[in-house]
């Protein structure tokens, strides 16, 4: 094929945006991915209580989770979104999936830590058929994890504590890696000193409830977004309608659909809002 200067072209990111929400037990992650577009969960875990959703019986291994998206890449269907739920019990399944390989009853069995490389193949497996999902079948890919907090060894500074995917390290990158968007949700707190007396003082963190969504890498958590959506979002709708109408004013590709769309000043106060608090 011959390549000219006259072949550029300005490249529009239309395409699904593949998103990974984590954080707290209980943050309301799957309450967040059944208000996305006509949504199809593939089950690890046994997390949908009482949401009304269309979803896949749940997968006890490796194999089940790829034939639901196989099914999902042949069969003619309407669904817009794949929720994955979640990534942290899709993991045992992986590392089965090499010990069944390896013939061993652990992956720790495997000298070396290469068990854990050896699973790396089958994530990248695993990411091939989200892709796909998301290149051919036009669907938007959401995937949930919990979170952990783990010792961060920063090579500029002395090590701190900070809140990450509940992934094996090789898995955790290479996932975020491959996502559009990593969003970290948590409850908002802040910290306040309390006098004890004879001059000690107690530090206690303080809660109302309220939720928060990061979008951007902070010491405290990862995330980052490929879009210029703001460092933190409020959530103050119990069905998070107010993250996915910010979503919808940033994503291109949720224009198709009618999400109630905040304006421009509407986002801007949103983000002075959580700024100052």
């Amino acid at each position: 094929m011959s390549i000219s200067l006259a072949s550029i072209q300005k490249s529009l990111n239309v395409s699904p945006p593949r998103l990974l929400i984590y954080g707290v037990q209980g943050i309301g992650k799957t309450e967040f991915c059944s208000n996305a577009p006509n949504p199809v969960f593939v089950l690890t875990e046994d997390g949908l209580g009482k949401n009304g959703v269309d979803a896949f019986p749940l997968s006890k291994n490796l194999e089940d989770v790829m034939n639901c998206f196989s099914s999902l890449a042949v069969e003619q269907h309407n669904f817009k979104t794949l929720v994955l739920d979640s990534l942290d019990w899709l993991e045992p399944f992986v590392q089965a999936k090499v010990c069944e390989t390896q013939k061993v009853k652990t992956i720790e069995n495997i000298p070396y830590g290469k068990g854990f490389v050896m699973a790396m193949d089958f994530w990248r497996e695993y990411i091939a058929a989200i892709n796909y999902l998301r290149d051919e079948k036009g669907m938007m890919i959401i995937q949930t994890a919990h979170s952990e907090i783990k010792r961060f060894e920063s090579p500029e500074s002395d090590s701190y504590d900070r809140y990450q995917i509940k992934l094996h390290k090789s898995a955790a990158a290479l996932i975020q890696e491959h996502s559009d968007c990593v969003l970290f949700a948590n409850y908002r707190t802040s910290i306040t000193e309390e006098d004890l007396g004879f001059k000690q003082t107690r530090t206690r963190a303080v809660g109302s409830g309220n939720r928060v969504l990061y979008t951007q890498e902070m010491p405290t958590h990862s995330a980052k977004n490929r879009y210029s959506l703001p460092p933190q979002i409020e959530v103050k709708d119990p069905n998070w309608q107010d993250v996915w109408g910010v979503l919808a004013n940033n994503i291109p590709w949720f224009k198709q659909f009618s999400i109630p769309v905040p304006t421009p000043e509407q986002t801007k106060n949103i983000a002075t809002a959580i700024k100052g608090d």
